[in-house]
């Protein structure tokens, strides 16, 4: 049989079967993050039935997932929205960090894994997942709520971290001398401030140029200068991540709501097959292992996002029952943890294990962070109550 018409079998499946995996994640109701990591699992290195021969497409997609994943991401932001956010959020934000990096970093380091490894796993544990939140406070009808613009504001910072610490992790990863690094990271900041500053005050003319009256221009346009910017970012030392999430902040008014309608759904296709490909790159065997520490992991994260959460929304003057739902809706990880194991593992640096820490890490996160915020109203309203009646004499 052909090669061509093997590869075509084969994404046809792989498509057909993220479509079955998708439609039982919507009716259980959680992220289908998880389940498009273990549909790679089952069909990778070790699986049930190893695909061969989509290796190219399938990474290829699986880049441009990313930048998808992040150019969508920037475009729920403006350039205002984003200092205002960075100015109230900034003390909330760096709690975030010293809490939920910390794990991560001291997993690895008893692990073995060095100071690399340790740089790469505080990205994992730190990093909340921005998809994975947005659809669980649209799903359960939150977004208007009182608390929702700190966790925004908290989710913005970690954002804006992440455009310092994956110059910072891409640097180390390949290598670079400490002066390397500190230059990746001068050349981030320096296009990160040169792109709020653009945005701010030529963001519609940004936004003039993308723009079209008609669908087809307007869809070739966007994605070309999404991966335009984002393939020069890269050769700048900056991740393409980043320069497609700083594109999407430029691009404002209904400019930006137009692109989001037009790309969500080749965000999702792409964003698919990149969660597909970290699964496809992981051994299932590597897993067991590492579940005891990925559990515990899950255990301590969640608990200190929650603690992250609690003291942001009270330093907004936010009631408890408000305070609870904060933390619980900044549980979940998801894509950008994957991203950051991605580029750990494939730079060669850091033992392959770390894949498999990441990917269980992410099944239990993608997993518990729903849930958690689902249930958290009720659990904390008992909690309360008990309170409150072995107060009152």
């Amino acid at each position: 049989m052909p090669e061509t018409t093997i590869a075509l079998i084969q994404l046809g499946a792989v498509f057909f079967g993220l479509g079955l995996l998708g439609r039982v994640a919507w009716r259980f109701g959680i992220s289908p993050i998880p389940l498009y990591l273990v549909g790679g699992l089952a069909f990778g290195s070790g699986g049930l039935i190893p695909l061969h021969g989509i290796e190219e497409f399938a990474h290829l997609a699986s880049e441009i997932g990313v930048v998808l994943l992040l150019l969508l991401l920037g475009l729920e932001y403006s350039a205002s929205e984003l200092t205002t956010g960075l100015r109230k959020s900034w003390m909330a934000g760096v709690l975030d960090i010293v809490l939920n990096a910390a794990p991560g970093a001291i997993a690895a380091l008893l692990l073995g894994w060095g100071p690399v490894g340790a740089l790469a796993m505080a990205g994992v544990t730190y990093i909340s997942s921005s998809g994975i939140i947005a659809k669980v406070l649209g799903d359960l009808g939150r977004l208007g709520n009182r608390e929702t613009p700190v966790i925004l504001s908290v989710l913005v910072f970690e954002d804006l971290a992440m455009a310092v610490y994956l110059p910072v992790l891409t640097a180390v990863l390949a290598g670079a001398s400490f002066l390397g690094g500190l230059t990746s990271v001068g050349i981030s900041l320096l296009a990160v401030t040169i792109v709020l500053v653009v945005a701010l005050k030529y963001g519609r003319f940004i936004s003039a140029i993308v723009d079209s009256p008609d669908h087809e221009v307007f869809l070739l346009k966007l994605l070309g200068s999404a991966l335009l910017v984002a393939g020069i970012a890269s050769q700048l030392q900056v991740s393409a991540a980043v320069g497609a999430f700083l594109l999407g902040i430029a691009i404002s008014g209904s400019t930006a709501e137009n692109a989001t309608r037009m790309l969500e759904p080749l965000r999702d296709l792409f964003a698919a097959m990149f969660f597909v490909v970290f699964g496809l790159n992981t051994d299932p065997k590597s897993i067991p292992p590492v579940l005891g520490v990925a559990a515990a992991l899950a255990v301590i994260t969640t608990a200190t996002k929650i603690a992250t959460g609690w003291w942001a929304a009270k330093r907004q003057g936010i009631a408890a029952m408000g305070r609870a739902r904060t933390g619980a809706a900044l549980v979940a990880r998801g894509e950008f943890s994957i991203v950051i194991a991605g580029l750990a593992v494939a730079s060669g640096h850091v033992e392959g294990e770390l894949a498999a820490l990441a990917t269980a890490y992410v099944l239990l996160m993608a997993i518990i962070g729903p849930i958690v915020a689902k249930y958290v109203e009720p659990l904390s309203g008992f909690l309360l109550r008990k309170r409150t009646a072995s107060v009152t004499p």
